[in-house]
């Protein structure tokens, strides 16, 4: 764990490094989906994803949280210039759920060429596995690391031999944790909870349907495997290990394919062999939902939150984390993406239960604890998360219910005509 303690590491533990990765769908004028190419075939920045008309930003790391928020908007403004000035007119879909579906044909799965031509059969693969309806969901990863300059402080008051070492420990560390407490990350995010009825049953275009869900994607009618995965945090190459079991066993087509809300990344080539050879570079977290409120799709406040829940893990003595912890872990997870946070409870380790609003109240205290002696803005954003367990009226799911429970297609196009003005 990180050695709050010292007086250079507390001073210095807000420096990081931050990268987002943003998916949107494109939609025609009506509402429906583009089946047009992608617009930037050879642009690293603006890529696309399962969906040939699903088309995902990539920053670039950034020491700051507005650094890399500002990088996202400005690949976001391009991508909407780009596409809205094509002959037939598109907008990028601004919601985690999808507008309506006429039927699994009007998904067009990611076409590539040449070298790549394997990255169509794998999403071919995912389709028929998982149905491509759910394909279509559109999220934000969060990528982070801690500072170069923290860790290689950290590492000498530890007296450890081995950086790679420490520092391999020290994200494995932190990805349980994460599994342990990531759960409050959904619920603050949670922002789909009203979906077209085509996506339940066919031909129900342009009826809107709640399911009890604030996150359709992160609950358990969302993105997850069809098995609880159980990894190994004893050490990085016995976590690869575990992944690649599930590969080796036919669960899984590759690792990617493992649909988890945290991941552990090597610089470069993202595959468990680098993983294990050149150690961890970054982590993951895969759980934000589109914010249709605000312009990026996520609120830089969500951000910093997650910075803070990270550091204040990486703080903490870590417990183990054993298979049935993991499998009540992901049960957290889908249960925070209810709706309804006063009633679903959430497990504890040692049994005990609380109802999520209540466990989202006192984990959020012990974070304004832990950062007491903080700036003004670290206990504002504290206090920002707080009130969305306190007044139900103030998280996202609740405020997008109410603006767009009724006619949501239709109202969710007229809210992109308006942002995205050419």
């Amino acid at each position: 764990m990180i050695h709050i303690e010292n007086e250079y590491i507390r001073e210095h533990l807000l420096d990081g490094n931050f990268g987002l990765e943003k998916e949107s769908l494109r939609v025609l004028e009506d509402g429906s989906f583009s089946h047009a190419p992608h617009p930037f075939e050879d642009d690293e920045h603006i890529v696309k994803d399962f969906c040939e008309n699903q088309a995902e930003i990539n920053t670039d790391v950034h020491t700051s949280i507005q650094g890399a928020a500002k990088e996202l908007r400005e690949h976001n403004r391009r991508l909407i210039k780009e596409i809205g000035t094509r002959e037939q007119r598109e907008y990028l879909w601004l919601f985690s759920n999808p507008p309506f579906i006429k039927d699994e044909e009007d998904i067009p799965v990611a076409k590539f060429d040449g070298l790549y031509t394997s990255k169509t059969f794998y999403r071919n693969y995912l389709a028929d596995k998982y149905g491509r309806y759910k394909m279509t969901f559109s999220g934000i990863h969060f990528n982070y690391s801690f500072s170069d300059e923290m860790l290689q402080k950290d590492f000498l008051i530890s007296r450890e031999k081995d950086f790679d070492e420490y520092r391999d420990r020290l994200y494995l560390n932190l990805a349980k944790g994460l599994v342990e407490y990531g759960w409050i990350m959904v619920a603050v995010t949670a922002a789909s909870p009203v979906l077209d009825g085509s996506f339940l049953e066919k031909g129900k275009l342009g009826e809107s349907c709640f399911t009890g869900m604030a996150s359709v994607r992160c609950s358990e009618l969302g993105y997850w495997n069809e098995f609880v995965p159980v990894l190994d945090y004893e050490s990085l190459e016995s976590y690869a290990k575990s992944i690649q079991r599930y590969v080796d066993e036919g669960l899984l087509n590759a690792p990617s394919e493992l649909y988890y809300p945290i991941r552990l990344k090597s610089k470069g080539e993202n595959n468990l062999r680098v993983l294990s050879k050149s150690g961890v570079n970054h982590i993951e977290l895969r759980m934000f939902d589109l914010n249709p409120l605000v312009e990026n799709g996520i609120d830089e406040r969500d951000i910093f939150f997650a910075q803070l829940l990270i550091l204040w893990i990486a703080s903490e003595p870590q417990k183990e984390l054993g298979a049935s912890d993991q499998v009540r872990c992901v049960r957290n997870f889908k249960m925070a993406a209810h709706f309804d946070l006063e009633t679903t409870k959430l497990i504890y380790r040692d049994g005990e239960s609380l109802s999520m609003e209540e466990a989202g109240k006192a984990l959020i205290e012990r974070l304004k604890e832990f950062y007491a002696d903080f700036s003004k803005e670290v206990m504002e954003v504290l206090d920002f998360e707080y009130e969305k367990f306190a007044d139900k009226k103030k998280r996202y799911a609740w405020i997008v219910r109410e603006r767009f429970s009724d006619y949501f297609a239709e109202k969710a196009l007229r809210l992109a005509r308006e942002r995205q003005v050419i």
